[in-house]
């Protein structure tokens, strides 16, 4: 009996999770926002716990995808139910956290926009060196510059913290760029999560038919065998 051809897609699945929580996880603009962060800000706890629920889930897909190989290659039914039951599994953490990117469809552009607010005023109200090195690191970090204001003027903030040709150029609003380019983001990671969500219903379906087609064929092979005491 061969394994199963689907194997490497549920694999590849689970290394597309882990790759995309890692890059979100260590990418520099997600690190620059979520050090600057206060405790208070909710982008800090979604920015960890975005990244332990991918690296776990791509997991539990390799696993389920190992499992459901090897039970086809033995024709173990124990095998075959625990790779229905890790399938299970990501199925229903995938359910909630697609619910959750729908009914908080704006909460993680806000959180980190509300950082770089803070950082801007910050840096606006005093001269703390420290606040300005992390506001300069976001603008190089986003291409951006500041918060154009509506009568197209350049403050100090910006003329300090921007890169030159920035600020000459009038660069792009940083809150208009880090909403764009979470949208994007955002946008992927739920695309990726309907499609887990796809392959986990398939992969539980498929071990279920794999664990009784493996019933019947042992019962039909004993069926008609006898022995003598």
């Amino acid at each position: 009996c061969k394994s199963l051809p689907e194997t490497p897609l549920f694999q590849l699945l689970g290394l597309s999770i882990a790759t995309l929580s890692t890059v979100a996880h260590y990418g520099l603009r997600f690190t620059l926002i979520s050090n600057v962060s206060l405790d208070s800000n909710a982008y800090k706890v979604i920015h960890h716990t975005a990244f332990y629920f991918g690296i776990c889930l791509s997991m539990t897909l390799i696993l389920a995808a190992l499992l459901s190989s090897a039970a086809t290659v033995r024709e173990s039914q124990c095998l075959t139910a625990m790779g229905f039951f890790c399938f299970a599994l990501a199925f229903c953490g995938l359910i909630p956290a697609a619910c959750w990117r729908y009914t908080h469809s704006t909460e993680v552009e806000d959180s980190m926009m509300d950082v770089y607010d803070f950082v801007y005023e910050e840096v606006r109200r005093s001269t703390s060196s420290f606040r300005r090195h992390e506001l300069t690191a976001i603008h190089e970090a986003f291409l951006c510059c500041g918060k154009h204001s509506p009568f197209g003027d350049t403050t100090d903030v910006e003329n300090k913290t921007c890169p030159p040709d920035q600020v000459h150029n009038e660069g792009q609003d940083c809150l208009r760029e880090i909403q764009d380019f979470l949208k994007k983001h955002m946008d992927f990671v739920f695309s990726l999560l309907g499609i887990a969500i796809g392959f986990t219903v398939y992969g539980m379906f498929l071990t279920s038919f794999l664990w009784f087609s493996i019933h019947f064929s042992s019962n039909l092979y004993r069926k008609g065998k006898y022995t003598l005491r």
